[in-house]
């Protein structure tokens, strides 16, 4: 196992258009710095900044326009 192996974190996974998807138990904070821990197979984080549920996606991303999805 080399030394990042070694390290517990979760993977990430960044959509193009659409969330960053954790994989594995982790932590998220939110614009108020509330600390959100989860440990859900897979969590769906908003990067579009549109979602009714923040931190977490709401699937919104998918009816705004091409230029304001995220990258």
């Amino acid at each position: 196992m080399s030394e990042a192996e070694s390290y517990d974190h979760p993977d990430v996974i960044l959509c193009p258009g659409g969330p960053m998807l954790l994989r594995g138990d982790h932590v998220v904070q939110d614009a108020e710095g509330v600390a959100h821990r989860t440990s859900r197979p897979v969590s769906a984080v908003c990067r579009c900044g549109k979602s009714a549920s923040k931190p977490w996606c709401d699937g919104t991303h998918q009816v705004l326009p091409a230029k304001l999805r995220p990258s």
